[in-house]
């Protein structure tokens, strides 16, 4: 969320109007991040209720769909209950984000969905996460006339617990000029998902770094606010994990998951970083 009074890049006006929408306007609200701050001269987010408002949910490009964030392909099984992501899974989310970088697809926004708000059952939010990330990626193709593995590239985590329920977080490439369109299509694709009337604060939708285009404007900027912004998403791995990764973040809990916890798009998966030079 971007705080006024916020410093500003000389010469651009980036107040991020459209995608600033909250709870209950048209698309994504922002996350319930605190104000960015100015560390070293970088704007950073900070450490403490960040992203955890920000509830991405997005999955893939067209064609691209969930990559096991792990070995052993996709696994949604209704009976695979898991209480936390795997070392395994944050190395694979780690190199995903890297290779996302390498490709010119650097992730740009977070997204929250609150799928149990929206009335979508725990053991069904794989299932809806998926939908919500093949209409966004769609959209992307389609607005951007790219090939679908070439629009974007997304990682996302599931996450459960007391007060919030089901939810899902997201990190994705989102081209800044097609923020209005996403904004106003959100609601519309969580009502075909769900079945369901749009309720406030099921979404949020924030840009990494608090404005618009920062990954080209601010390189530097933007690599030390996605690194704050893939810790958040990782940090229902144990702190061990955590602290392999340079993360740094504390542990808190995510709660127990039926199906995949996380996953990423297949044009960052392993096959795809093994493939590139």
């Amino acid at each position: 969320m971007m705080a006024s009074g916020m410093h500003q890049p000389q010469g651009r006006t980036m107040p991020d109007g459209v995608l600033k929408l909250h709870h209950g306007s048209t698309f994504g609200e922002v996350s319930n991040v605190d104000d960015p701050v100015l560390i070293g001269g970088k704007r950073v987010i900070r450490p403490n209720g960040t992203h955890g408002a920000i509830r991405y949910l997005d999955k893939g490009c067209g064609a691209y769909f969930a990559e096991s964030s792990g070995s052993g392909g996709a696994r949604n099984r209704a009976d695979r209950l898991s209480y936390h992501p795997t070392a395994g899974h944050i190395a694979n989310l780690t190199a995903g984000s890297a290779h996302a970088v390498v490709i010119g697809l650097p992730f740009n926004r977070m997204i929250t969905v609150h799928w149990e708000a929206a009335g979508v059952a725990l053991a069904d939010m794989a299932r809806a996460t998926g939908r919500f990330l093949d209409m966004l990626s769609k959209t992307i193709a389609r607005h951007s006339q790219m090939r679908p593995g070439e629009c974007t590239a997304w990682l996302w985590m599931h996450e459960n617990g007391p007060g919030k329920g089901g939810h899902c977080h997201m990190l994705a490439h989102v081209p800044p000029q097609l923020v209005p369109i996403i904004a106003k299509r959100q609601r519309r694709w969580l009502r075909s998902i769900t079945g369901n009337p749009y309720r406030k604060r099921v979404i949020r939708s924030d840009p990494i770094g608090g404005w618009l285009g920062m990954e080209t404007i601010n390189p530097a900027g933007h690599e030390v606010n996605l690194a704050n912004a893939l810790a958040y998403v990782c940090k229902s791995a144990p702190q061990a994990i955590l602290d392999s990764h340079g993360m740094q973040r504390r542990h808190e809990p995510g709660g127990p998951i039926i199906g995949k916890r996380c996953g990423i798009s297949q044009n960052i998966g392993p096959k795809a970083r093994k493939a590139k030079p």
